[in-house]
């Protein structure tokens, strides 16, 4: 399996595609379970769906931090998740050595917003001819996603996407420029808005980043507001048990209803013209 960002972008309603799941592998049974989950509601509600998660974390805030349960072990179970599921999945990449391990398992590679500007790790993604979803950093305004894209396109890779997930504000926060959105829309390019990354509070003292969950619909609301192509998030059955990034993902409960919200918005926007 090897989508085109067309067959997740493009349905008869017109809807938004997801990208959602849990933050990284933590065993053997949340990968299915929540994949289970989201099976049902996207396909009840018409969402193009495909499945994300993290099979190692190569970004931790603390030394002790949970990190994967080993390279292999979890890009075999995201495999797994694609083959009984049906549904394309997504991991994130972080050096040009893994680009190729990972995308023999895998359908989407994503680059972290802290290596958006690595331009050998963008390079050895595209030459996976896997699509690829870029985050845009922290650091960045959306007009300098212009030069990823650029380099995506140099490098022969058309079948790519970028992702707003909140800019640095002050030391401990991030925050949602939505004209960013229609900015790097500009760039002929898919733009997903991360609604639960955007939602982060970094470098807390006690080395565990927090969140603002209680947000998760607001900033999902705008972007289907200002014409996102997709959304992405990270959900959980029980965040406060999560092994990495609980503080702000959505309890996967709480999906259904937010998505149902969601799905009613884009219709309302699609029917404005």
């Amino acid at each position: 399996m090897n989508p085109k960002l067309s067959d997740l972008k493009y349905t008869e309603t017109g809807n938004f595609f997801l990208i959602a799941g849990p933050c990284v592998i933590e065993d053997r049974e949340n990968p299915f379970e929540v994949c289970q989950r989201l099976v049902e509601i996207t396909d009840r509600l018409h969402i193009p769906f495909a499945f994300k998660a993290s099979y190692r974390k190569a970004n931790r805030s603390s030394v002790n931090s949970f990190t994967g349960i080993g390279d292999c072990e979890g890009l075999e179970l995201l495999a797994e998740v694609r083959e009984r599921f049906h549904v394309p999945v997504v991991t994130d990449i972080h050096s040009e050595a893994e680009a190729e391990m990972a995308a023999a398992y895998v359908d989407v590679l994503q680059i972290p917003a802290f290596l958006c500007r690595q331009t050998e790790l963008l390079h050895a993604a595209a030459k996976t001819s896997k699509c690829v979803n870029v985050k845009k950093g922290q650091f960045l305004s959306p007009e300098a996603m212009k030069q990823v894209s650029d380099k995506m396109r140099a490098f022969g890779c058309e079948n790519f996407m970028l992702t707003e997930r909140g800019t640095t504000f002050g030391y401990q926060d991030l925050v949602v420029d939505f004209r960013g959105v229609p900015t790097m829309q500009q760039n002929r390019v898919p733009v997903v808005v991360d609604i639960t990354h955007s939602l982060q509070q970094p470098n807390q003292s006690a080395g565990v980043t927090g969140g603002r969950p209680d947000m998760i619909e607001t900033i999902g609301r705008a972007a289907i507001a200002v014409g996102a192509d997709g959304i992405f998030m990270e959900t959980h059955p029980d965040p406060a048990r999560a092994k990495s990034d609980g503080a702000n993902m959505l309890r996967l409960d709480l999906a259904e209803k937010l998505l149902e919200h969601l799905t009613a918005i884009r219709k309302t926007i699609n029917n404005l013209g």
